[in-house]
């Protein structure tokens, strides 16, 4: 993939401008990997950038989504048209109507974890899958679930099918991803979850749903109220199971499963197989199917790791010239705070930016990320809650402004790039002591990661830039311990090299 700078942007920005002031920049911002405080300003937790109304699909209240590309007629033409014999699928036993639909839209050829997952969930097996996130699973787990649902319909209040997500944002594009080829056979998608109004989905559960996607919290609410039995559920796919146990939901997962009735069939797919979701398959599939299709994230090929190390006081000057430099990237923070405050600062300094993280209502939250797949937004920042939650198609490049604090964080952090076979970059803003503290991090990530110099990077800061320039050695850090002259006064950043223009190498002050 090649990075090229936004067109209308200004100039390059010399080497000299990066170097690292003490005194702060024009645009120096307190703790924003430290501060801890609630996001700012208006009622829904962020800024109402403009005020604009909310046109995203209806789903904040369980609503139906509607693809509207299902009334152009020369769409419905071509659908028709579509032979079915040329496509993968109809081997596998899709229904033609499904296989027709992803044929006109390109999917002839199953991914990896498709091809293996398809086969046996459609002959009725339970199936475990380890698979990267952005590796096809919703298709893999989604298409045997309306095949088996074809041709009949569910009673008021007893769906036939469960898809248990982690998240909201992962509940409503399941539902999109699904929903159009659901409608052709005519099978009603319910979606629930927190933070959406209980009336909305209480009617459209009474009206009948053959498939209810939900968020764990808000389905065992529902069914406590009695608004959705489970006693007719023929099959249930949890997906990213192990997102789901990180967050606590075990116990839940466990008591709406047991729910279901004995024998029912059982999906499971995840990134890791261990401790709480182990527990889940041992107590609830039977002789599962096992598939493991890129279980190592890190080993994806069209992911380039970068580690751009800048000044304490100059990480958002440095951010913004990478984001305006790379449109359509996804940042993450460690705070909620920082979130907002890191997005607010990009839209001042003319980069298009959203927010998204747990204290923004979801109206707010599903704006927000409307304007991004939309193009209306450049950035969205994020938080490690959310990480699992963006599944867009394009995005370029990630950035963790606030490092990632552990291996599996900073994988999943990562996957929103490099999707599907797309290539992708990441690139990590540390300071020099935070840079120290990352080689761990990559190691048990699986990934190898290159040190930059932000003043050593020629033009604009993209990930070609990057490549090319000069990698930073990490030299021996001093064996003695002590004050200031510690080590016959060597650089303590642990850094080899002074600036080209001669000035002063990195000094970390303690504090990063």
């Amino acid at each position: 993939m090649t990075y090229t700078p936004a067109s209308g942007t200004a100039g390059t920005q010399d080497r000299a401008e990066r170097s690292y002031r003490r005194d702060g920049g024009s645009n120096r911002r307190e703790g924003y990997s430290r501060d801890g405080g609630a996001a700012r300003s208006g009622r829904d937790g962020g800024r109402p950038y403009g005020r604009r109304p909310f046109r995203g699909n209806d789903r904040r209240g369980g609503g139906q989504h509607r693809d509207r590309r299902a009334f152009d007629p020369a769409r419905r033409a071509a659908i028709e048209a579509f032979d079915p014999a040329g496509s993968v699928f109809a081997g596998y036993g899709v229904p033609d109507r499904v296989v027709k639909i992803l044929g006109v839209d390109g999917i002839v050829e199953p991914t990896p974890v498709q091809a293996a997952v398809v086969p046996d969930a459609i002959a009725g097996r339970d199936v475990l899958g380890r698979a990267r996130t952005g590796s096809g699973k919703t298709l893999a787990f989604g298409l045997p679930i309306l095949a088996r649902l074809e041709g009949e319909r569910s009673q008021p209040n007893h769906p036939r099918a469960l898809i248990i997500v982690p998240t909201r944002e992962l509940a409503g594009q399941v539902t999109e991803a699904l929903e159009p080829l659901a409608e052709a056979l005519r099978l009603r998608m319910v979606t629930v979850y927190g933070g959406a109004p209980y009336d909305r989905q209480i009617r459209r559960l009474d009206r009948g749903a053959d498939v209810v996607v939900a968020t764990p919290g808000r389905l065992g609410d529902l069914v406590e109220k009695g608004s959705c039995k489970l006693d007719a559920v023929e099959v249930v796919a949890l997906d990213e199971a192990d997102h789901l146990c990180d967050l606590g939901f075990f116990p839940v997962v466990d008591e709406l499963l047991s729910q279901t009735p004995t024998g029912g069939q059982r999906l499971l797919l995840s990134a890791t197989l261990d401790g709480d979701v182990d527990r889940l398959v041992r107590r609830h599939l039977n002789q599962p199917a096992k598939h493991e299709i890129d279980p190592d994230a890190g080993s994806v090929t069209t992911m380039d790791h970068h580690v751009l190390v800048v000044g304490p006081h100059n990480k958002l000057d440095i951010t913004t010239e990478l984001l305006r430099a790379n449109p359509r990237s996804i940042v993450f923070t460690r705070t909620k705070g920082a979130a907002t405050r890191l997005a607010e600062d990009l839209e001042h300094a003319g980069v298009p930016a959203v927010d998204l993280h747990g204290d923004l209502s979801q109206r707010v939250r599903e704006r927000n990320l409307d304007r991004f797949r939309n193009g209306r937004a450049k950035v969205v920042v994020a938080t490690d809650v959310a990480a699992r939650g963006i599944h867009v198609d394009g995005v370029g490049m990630v950035v963790h402004f606030d490092p990632a604090g552990e291996s599996k964080s900073y994988l999943h952090r990562s996957g929103r790039t490099a999707r599907a076979g797309a290539s992708g970059a990441v690139v990590t803003v540390a300071t020099p002591g935070q840079a120290r503290g990352l080689g761990d991090l990559f190691r048990r990530a699986g990934v190898t990661a290159k040190n930059v110099d932000a003043r050593l990077v020629d033009g604009p800061i993209t990930p070609d830039a990057l490549s090319e320039a000069p990698a930073m050695v990490q030299r021996e850090q001093p064996r003695t311990g002590g004050g200031r002259g510690a080590g016959g006064g060597r650089d303590r950043s642990g850094f080899k090299g002074r600036r080209r223009d001669g000035g002063r190498p990195y000094r970390s002050r303690g504090r990063d």
